[in-house]
Order: C-alpha cells, then structure tokens, then sequence
C-alpha cells in the first residue's frame, strides 16, 4: 500500500514540474529590450496552472492602506520589488475581489518601463491577474510593480473583514481585521500568495484619530497626513509568507508586559473587556519565555500582540507578531470562565505561540504538508502547558487528541498527513482532524520512540537549518538524523546517523519508517494471541466501514510462560490500536475487575477506547466491552471514568434519537444506577482539582439530562436563586452550563437565558448559556434560535456552525437542524466558505447520530442534489462513512446490548 502511494505522489509531482516547464519556457517570448504595442483584444492570459510561475520572486512589499471605517471600503497601494529569473512580458500574481486602478512597472532606479498605465488581464477562476508590460523583463533583473487598488470590507472571516461589537451604552462599533490562511491575503493587496513565496513586508495604515491600528511590526512612526488623518508606520518585517500578514483597525484596550528576553506583549479586546485580558497576559509571557528556552532559538520580532476579534471563525490564527482569537480563546472571566474555559485558553496560546516557530520561522513548502505546521503547533500544546501549568494536568487530554484521530483514520474516508491539494477549497479542507490530531499523535510516538532528548535537539537543528524558508516531510525526517558521531553508532548508542537509527541491534531508515506514517492513510490494527511463551502479532488495516483488504503481517515476541497477561501499546505511546484474541479480552477484563491499578490511568483508557472501537467495527460483540467497563466502579481516577460514561452517554444520544422509547429509558436507568455513588458524590461548587471539576461538569450534565430527580431539583433551585439576583448571583462556573439548561426547560426561563446572553459581557457564559438554550424541547423556541443564528445579530454568525450542532444533539432538534442545513444549503456556503472547518462540521456533525438507512438514503439524495459542491468535499465522504458506520453499528450490537441491559437490569 505504502509503494502504491509513494508511486501516485511520484507521478503526480512529475506531472506538476514537466507542467511548469514547459509553461515557463512560453513566458520568455520576446527578447530584452523591445517594446511590444499596448492594448488588450490581442491579449490572453498568459497562465493556466492554480500555482503560480516561479519565474518571478517577490522580495519586498512596500503596503499601504485606507480603510474607510465609514462606508467600510478600503483604498491601497502596494509596491512589491521583484527579482525576475526568466525573460519574459507578464508578471502573474493573486488577486481576489479587488479593483486594480493602475498598475507599473519600475526598474531598478525607480524608472518608467512605460509612460502608459499597464493592462491588467484578470482569471477569477484561479483567483489570478497578469500584467503585461511592453518592455521584456530581463532575467537576472530586479524591478519594482506597483498597484493601486480598492475593494469593500469582506463579509465573513476571510480577507480584511468588517467585524463589530456593541458598547455597554448599546452603541454598535466597527473594527476591521484580517484573516489571511490559507489563500486570502489576495482578497486584501495582490500579492504573490503562496507559501514558498517569503518577502518582507513594510506596511502603512492610515486610520483617524479614534482608532489604533496594529500589524505584524511594531510601529516606528505616526504621521499626520491631512485633516487628522493619521497614518502608522511599521517597521520592516522579517522575511515571512504572505498567509501571516495581518493588520487591525479597531479602538480596542490593551494591556502590556515584557517577557525575560525583553518581548513586549500586549492583549488587545473591546475596552468593556479589558478586565477579562490578564490571565491570558500571564500565559503568553510564560509561553514565550518556554518556548525561546526549548528551541534555543530566540523570538525573532521585538513584540507580540494577541488580540480578541469579536467575529472570528476559527478559533485563533498565528500571524506572525499579531495572533488572533475567537474572544473565547482567549479572555478569561473569573466569575464566569470554567476550569475548561481555563485550560482551553491555555491551550490555544500555546498553539499559536508554537506557531512562531513552527509555521512562522519554518513554513511548508506547500499546504500537502500544513501538519508540519498545525500538527506540532497541536504536540506542542502539550509540551507546553504541561511545562508552564502542571496543575491543569493537560496530559490526561492528550489520549483524546489522539482518539479523535483514531475516529476519523478508521473510516475509508480518511486521508495520509501528507496529501496533494491544490485549489482553495481542497487546501482549506487540508485543516482537519488529521493534519492537526494525527499529526501530534505522530510525533508523540516518534518523541518517545527517538527518547526526549533525541527528539528535542533533531527539531532544533530543523528549525535553525530552515528559519525563513520552507520545509517538507524529508527536511524533518533529516533533521532528526545525524546526531551523533560516527563512533558512538559504532558504539551502540542511542542515536542516529546518516538516515539510520540503532534500534535493538538493527539499522532502521528513519524516512521509510516514517513515510509509512505519513504517505499512506488509516491506523494499524495489532492483533495479539497467545501461543504459549509467546505472542503472536498480526497487523492489518483497522477500518469501521469496509472488510480490510490490505496485507497482514505477523511476528512473535517472547514473553516466557510465567507471564499471565500483557498489555500491549503501554500508554498508548503508539498510534494503533490493539485487539487481544483468543480470550484475551476476558484476562483484561478480569485483571481490571481484580486488581486494575496495576495498569496505569493511561493503559485503563486506552482498553476501553479499543474494546468499544472494535466493537464499532465488528470485531467485539458489544457485551464484551460493556464487561470490560463493569470495574469502573473501583475507578478512582477521572480520565478513564469519563471514557466509559461518554460510550454509554454516545449510545443513549444515538438511541434517544431512534423510536425506542423502552431501550433508551433502561440504558438511562442503568447509567445512573452504575454512577450512582459517582454522581452522589459530587458537589455543586468549584472546588477541587481540575480533574474533579472537569468529573463535576461532565457527570452532572449528563444525570441531569437523563432526568435524575436529585440533579433536576439541585439545579431548578439554583436557576431560581439566579433569577431571583438578577444576575448579581454567580454560579460555580463547573456547573452553570447543567444550571441554565434545566432552567431553560419553562418559558420564562428560557426567555430570561435569552436576554442575558443578548447582553453579556463574557464570551465564556454566552457560550454556556447558548448550549442550554438549545436544549429546550420546544421546537418552535429551537427553529427561532436558528433564524436567529443565520440573521446574525443577536446570535453571531461566527456561531452558527456551533449552534446547528448543539440543536442537532437535542433528539427535539435532530431532524430539524438538518432540514435547516438542506433549506439555507447555499447561504451557509456563502457566509463560511466551501471547504471550511464550519461546512466541514456542519455537514459532519448535523449527520452524525443519524442511524437508520432511511436517513441514510436522505442524506445521499442530498449530496446528490449539490452534487457539484459534494464532489468538492472530503467531508461529504466523511459523513456518508460515519452514517453507514452507525447504521453497520444498530445492525450488530442493538439487539446484543438490549438483552445486555435486560440481564443487568433484574
């Protein structure tokens, strides 16, 4: 399988480079020097491929901009000088929307090569403009294109964008700010948008005097252009792809320190929030002044702002110097914000301040290889927030990051880390579970497989070797070659030299092994049997949808007779998942039952996320798994706690949905039955670890929504003791979300839910408050958010995606959130962007508890229906294999489980 791919990436590449030749070679058509007459009927745009020529290198933009926070338009020019290294009459770059007014070309003195304005030749399709210049441009040249241009603010999140939040006196003020990634810096200034494309950039921003503006630099001078119109001037970045430039106009407040090294580092948000800007202060500090110690590498710019945009898509961007959030993200309230809320900011500014280094300093050559970027941004959160913030105890969260990816890499819908995708919607699906989640996972098995040390100074040296270039797979895999002498791989020693690992007394090629990781898609299944003092290990494909069809590999290891039982894939430091045959999973089931402290938090997840993942994909009866998980009730510790509730809380949300009124009312009997003591011991407070909170949050929310008489009065009492303060009561932050939804449940609560989020203050408690709004049973209150949701206002639509998905977890709101998604297909392709994280989850979660082939047929008709979109789409695939996968999952185990409970339950 592996060759076979190896060979389809070969052949694809060649295709690509011959393509570039040959197109390349058209270019030189005149000689240097002769002028070729102006006028554009004779003219044809002179590209034909998505990528651009390589002909022409940009080295430095000189960028100013208008914007007119009235009519909400920007003005601008941009002079990029440009090195040219083949003769030739077009310069081809990227524009997206923008009105080109003038366009030149300079020489390298500054010099006309025309005294007419240029033609400009536009290809929408590839989002391209060629300028034609009369005079060749020599190879070997430098010259100068300027260009005058103009557009309106965007709607939406991409390009520069209008965003706006209103005051606490209820004026509505307006920011503009920028998202650039993947291919959107074109929809702001023509530019050479492309990753291998690195340039500095020196930027100019006129604003007036209400606002501020910030970009990528610090500013070095403020200047008065005319009747107070300001203009900023940044100083010259370092070299960097076009995707991490961003600028913001805004009359946000800040607040300021200085890191060890001397960064000075600012959190920007509305002023009204600018008491929730410290916690994230603190970590941004601690952040950098980790990440300079752990790469030895210094952070290059003299400054770094992290701002909170009240529109935002995604959940942050990295621009290099000025990241951007989701509010979420990154304000914390003390009064509002969870322990969760916490570690989730933590979190997303180690990612983006990972980035800094990784992404930023050393870029991927293309998006086929965006994991080198967001798959160790995402280890990298790991690393560093369990170094910076031990007490949040983010290790217990790595198991997850890598069981979402064992998810999705199970499905034949699945993709290699390292995959081709060329136009922008296949680029912006590039940004999923499997550049990100499998990604870490990867490297997490590769940093204990080449020790810490080992790993650390091998990404050091690729960091150091590639700083302000581009890097692919093999850079990486080189980089982390070659750390030794000669003598000490002679020696034995634990290293690496010419490609070449000592492992176990055998030569291992570090690159084979890890393109098997990268170049082919899916997860390995280790089947194991015991064959007296030996185990027997077959490997083969796991997939959930499909019968396996790829070779299978066996091999025996020694482990004596002595030894009565092994746990294989110890903390699950490898990216597969196990199988124990032949009786084997009823010695782990009796170990966990008789003594389960003798594996570690870890292993105990680890079982119980292989036992019910294999019985998805047919090869456990589910019976089996749900014995496994009958020692739960001598759990002490959280993580594996909350794996085997959130199997049994995924069957009864699957099966509260289907018409089985009796088997999902015994599946809730019995969960609270089980967790009774679990659920009987909590508190409804945030007292303490963050572990027991986070145990307190998951535990109540779910007795609560399986009606348990205790939860239910527990909470009503405490929504009516918060109405009654109007809102001077805070509620422990771990339980609020479980508060609202059960209050949310009469119509003056929900109501009363409703107008508090309408004038929060706290990204955190509108986000718990619009979760309980959404579990309301009354249908026409779950169609009114939606409406509200696609209008925009009072719901924003950067929430939208988020709130299709909450209503389609309520069984009420099911079928209605996907009927919603089928009416407003085309406006919601229109507000997020085809290929986006919020189409992608869209498509995928409002299908994702689907379970009869009923559904099934309804949503193939539909796809088929957008037929051209769909083909478009990997995650049209996705969803088709998640619904065929629950149907295959009804087919096989509902029977099994139903008389499973009627045994438990006598």
């Amino acid at each position: 399988m592996a060759f076979v791919r190896l060979l389809a990436l070969f052949l694809f590449h060649m295709s690509l480079v011959g393509c570039q030749h040959t197109q390349t070679s058209q270019q030189a058509s005149s000689s240097p020097g002769e002028q070729t007459p102006l006028g554009t009927d004779s003219l044809s745009f002179p590209w034909s491929r998505l990528r651009l020529p390589r002909y022409i290198v940009p080295l430095h933009y000189r960028l100013l901009l208008h914007p007119n926070m009235t009519n909400l338009s920007f003005t601008g020019s941009v002079q990029i000088q440009i090195d040219v290294q083949n003769n030739t009459n077009w310069v081809v770059l990227h524009s997206k929307g923008l009105q080109i007014s003038k366009a030149t070309i300079l020489n390298e003195n500054f010099a006309h090569l025309s005294d007419q304005v240029l033609p400009v030749l536009h290809n929408p399709s590839h989002e391209q403009i060629g300028i034609f210049s009369p005079r060749v441009l020599s190879s070997g040249q430098k010259y100068f294109l300027y260009m005058e241009f103009g557009a309106e603010l965007a709607d939406g999140f991409y390009g520069f964008y209008k965003s706006t939040y209103r005051t606490s006196t209820g004026e509505t003020r307006t920011l503009a700010s920028t998202h650039f990634e993947p291919t959107s810096a074109r929809m702001a200034f023509p530019c050479f948008d492309e990753p291998v494309f690195k340039a500095n950039f020196s930027v100019r921003i006129r604003r007036s005097a209400e606002y501020i503006s910030l970009s990528n630099m610090p500013i070095v001078s403020t200047v008065e252009v005319n009747d107070g119109l300001l203009e900023d001037r940044f100083a010259a970045s370092v070299k960097m792809s076009t995707y991490l430039v961003a600028f913001v106009i805004s009359d946000f407040k800040s607040i300021t320190a200085t890191t060890s090294s001397g960064v000075q580092v600012s959190i920007y948000a509305v002023p009204q929030k600018w008491l929730q800007t410290h916690y994230a202060l603190e970590v941004a500090v601690k952040m950098l002044d980790f990440y300079e110690e752990y790469f030895n590498i210094r952070y290059p710019l003299p400054k770094q702002d992290l701002i909170a945009i009240p529109d935002f898509q995604s959940g942050a961007m990295e621009n290099w110097g000025l990241t951007t959030y989701r509010e979420t993200s990154l304000l914390f309230d003390p009064l509002t914000s969870s322990v969760s809320d916490k570690l989730w900011v933590t979190m997303v500014i180690g990612h983006e301040l990972a980035h800094q280094w990784f992404g930023n300093l050393v870029t991927m050559e293309w998006w086929n290889d965006i994991w080198l970027n967001e798959g160790f941004a995402r280890y990298m959160e790991y690393i560093s927030v369990e170094a910076t913030y031990p007490d949040l105890k983010v290790e217990e969260y790595l198991l997850h990051t890598c069981f979402a990816a064992v998810g999705h890499d199970s499905l034949n819908s699945s993709r290699p880390i390292s995959s081709p995708a060329e136009n922008p919607t296949q680029i912006k699906e590039m940004f999923d579970t499997v550049s990100y989640d499998k990604g870490a996972c990867v490297l997490h098995m590769l940093r204990h497989f080449l020790t810490d040390d080992v790993f650390q100074s091998g990404i050091v040296r690729y960091l150091r070797k590639y700083s302000y270039k581009n890097a692919h797979n093999q850079d990486l895999w080189d980089s982390l070659s070659n750390t030794c002498s000669e003598e000490d791989f002679i020696s034995g020693k634990h290293c690496y030299s010419s490609s070449q690992y000592l492992f176990a007394g055998e030569h291992l090629n570090l690159t084979a092994m890890m393109n098997t990781w990268t170049l082919q898609k899916g997860i390995p299944v280790v089947s194991v049997t015991r064959k007296g003092p030996r185990l027997l290990l077959r490997q083969e494909r796991f997939l959930k949808t499909v019968l396996p069809s790829d070779p299978v590999w066996p091999t025996f290891i020694h482990v004596g007779e002595d030894v009565s039982w092994v746990k294989v894939n110890s903390d699950m430091t490898g990216y597969y998942v196990v199988h124990y045959e032949d009786g084997g999973w009823d010695e782990m089931t009796k170990l966990l039952r008789e003594n389960h402290t003798a594996l570690s938090y870890k292993d105990r997840t680890h079982l119980i996320h292989n036992a019910f993942q294999l019985v998805t994909a047919g090869h456990l009866p589910v019976n089996k798994a749900l014995d496994l998980i009958g020692y739960l009730r001598l759990e002490k510790h959280t993580v594996p706690l909350l794996q085997g509730l959130g199997y049994l809380e995924y069957f009864y949300r699957m099966i509260e949905k289907r018409n089985e009124p009796e088997l999902s009312q015994n599946l809730g009997m019995y969960i609270l039955r089980f967790f009774r003591a679990v659920i009987d011991q909590q508190t409804w407070s945030d007292n303490g670890t963050v572990s027991e909170r986070r145990l307190r949050s998951e535990v109540l929310s779910l007795a609560c929504h399986l009606d348990d008489p205790p939860c239910l009065e527990r909470a009503r009492q405490s929504f009516k003791d918060w109405l009654q303060s109007n809102g001077t009561l805070n509620l422990p932050t771990d339980v609020a979300e479980t508060v609202f939804s059960v209050g949310a449940q009469d119509d003056h609560g929900w109501a009363s839910l409703l107008h508090t989020y309408n004038i929060s203050l706290s990204a955190a408690q509108k986000q718990k408050i619009l979760f309980a709004l959404t579990c309301s049973r009354n249908t026409s209150k779950l169609e009114r958010l939606l409406e509200l949701g696609l209008e925009g206002k009072v719901i924003r639509s950067q929430d939208l995606s988020s709130l299709i998905l909450m209503v389609a977890r309520n069984p009420q709101g099911h079928h209605l959130a996907w009927n919603f998604v089928k009416k407003n297909w085309d406006t919601l392709v229109e507000k997020f962007q085809l290929g986006s994280f919020c189409i992608r989850n869209i498509i995928i979660g409002t299908t994702g508890q689907f379970s009869s082939p009923e559904e099934l047929a309804e949503v193939q008709s539909f796809f088929e229906s957008i037929k051209e979109q769909a083909s478009q789409l990997r995650a049209t695939q996705v969803a088709l294999d998640n619904l065929q996968k629950n149907v295959r999952w009804v087919q096989r185990n509902l029977e099994t489980l139903r008389n499973w409970l009627n045994e438990q339950m006598k």
